[in-house]
């Protein structure tokens, strides 16, 4: 599993990307310039950053991922599971169900992910 600790701010940079790539640096830095309300060198640091932790990659001024957006996010669940429920999947949807009312809909949504999973597994 990989281990990425990403912050809040790292997190809306490598959204941008993910929404953008693969994008130049430069149309980077006036995107970041403009949602961000960041500086040139600002971006070109967390860019730097997020690059030596492997998430992205710069190759002669283009931007793109090294890890989807899917998979970072699936990885970041699993780990919060694995964190706050030790590992227990059960756990975290009966906490969450139980602040969260969930609609019918989602409970029916649901309820064909599970059967779908039993019929793959």
């Amino acid at each position: 599993m990989m281990d990425i600790e990403l912050g809040a701010v790292q997190e809306k940079f490598a959204d941008i990307v993910w929404s953008n790539e693969p994008i130049g640096s430069g149309e980077l830095v006036r995107i970041c310039e403009r949602e961000l309300k960041w500086k040139k060198p600002t971006t070109y640091t967390v860019l730097r950053k997020l690059c030596e932790k492997g998430l992205l990659k710069n190759e002669n001024g283009i931007v793109s991922s090294l890890i989807s957006r899917e998979d970072f996010y699936s990885t970041k669940s699993e780990q919060i599971i694995e964190d706050s429920f030790s590992g227990s999947l059960p756990a975290f949807v009966a906490a969450f169900i139980s602040r969260n009312n969930i609609s019918a809909e989602e409970a029916d949504e649901i309820q064909k992910m599970i059967d779908s999973f039993k019929k793959e597994g």
